[in-house]
C-alpha cells in the first residue's frame, strides 16, 4: 500500500484547485455573510412593521371601544396610548435604523458590520418588547378589573402574559445566538 506523506497530499490538493489546502474561500465567505445579513434584515423588517401596525391598530381599536362605550374605562384610554406610543417607538426606531444602514462599506467586513448592528438590533427590538409585555399587561389586567369583569379573566390575561413571556424569551434568545455567531466569526475574520 502506497501512503503519501502530507506535504504530497499538499501538492496534489493545490494542483486540483488552484487554491492553498488552508486558504479561505472569500467569495463563499462573502456569500455567507450576505446571505446572513438579508436573514436578519428581513427578519428585523417583518418584526418591525408587525411591532407598528399591531400596536397602532390595537390602540385605535381600544380606544374606539372604549370611546363608544356608555362608561367608559380611564385605563382602557392608557392602555389606548401605551400601544399608539410603542407603535411611534418602533417607527421612529426603524427610521434611525434605516439611516444608520448607509454608514457600512460593502466590503466582506463592511457587510459583516452590518449583519452584526442588525442583529444587535434585533436582540433590542425583541428585549423592548418583552419588558413592553409587563406595562401592557399591568394596564390590561386593570382594564378589565376596573370595567366590573370576572376576576378570573384578569387571572386568565395574567396566565396568558407569563406563558407569551416564556415564549418570547425562547424567541430573544434565537436572536441572541445568531448575534453570536456573527460576532464570533468577526472575531476569527479580524485575528
Amino acid at each position: 500500500m502506497i501512503t503519501m506523506e502530507f506535504e504530497e497530499m499538499k501538492k496534489v490538493w493545490d494542483s486540483q484547485n488552484n487554491e492553498p489546502l488552508y486558504s479561505i474561500n472569500e467569495d463563499a465567505l462573502h456569500n455567507r455573510i450576505l446571505t446572513k445579513k438579508r436573514q436578519g434584515y428581513h427578519i428585523t423588517t417583518v418584526s418591525e412593521l408587525l411591532v407598528i401596525i399591531i400596536s397602532f391598530a390595537s390602540g385605535v381599536f381600544i380606544f374606539a371601544m372604549n370611546y363608544f362605550k356608555s362608561n367608559p374605562n380611564f385605563w382602557m384610554y392608557m392602555l389606548s396610548a401605551w400601544m399608539l406610543l410603542t407603535a411611534l417607538f418602533a417607527l421612529v426606531s426603524r427610521i434611525l435604523r434605516i439611516q444608520g444602514d448607509t454608514q457600512f462599506d460593502r466590503t466582506m467586513l463592511g457587510d459583516l458590520n452590518h449583519a452584526i448592528s442588525v442583529a444587535t438590533y434585533q436582540v433590542h427590538l425583541s428585549q423592548f418588547m418583552r419588558w413592553n409585555m409587563l406595562p401592557t399587561g399591568i394596564l390590561l389586567v386593570l382594564g378589565v378589573w376596573g370595567g366590573g369583569k370576572s376576576i378570573w379573566l384578569a387571572a386568565g390575561i395574567v396566565i396568558f402574559f407569563v406563558l407569551v413571556n416564556y415564549a418570547s424569551r425562547w424567541e430573544h434568545n434565537i436572536y441572541k445566538n445568531k448575534k453570536r455567531e456573527l460576532e464570533i466569526l468577526q472575531s476569527k475574520l479580524k485575528n
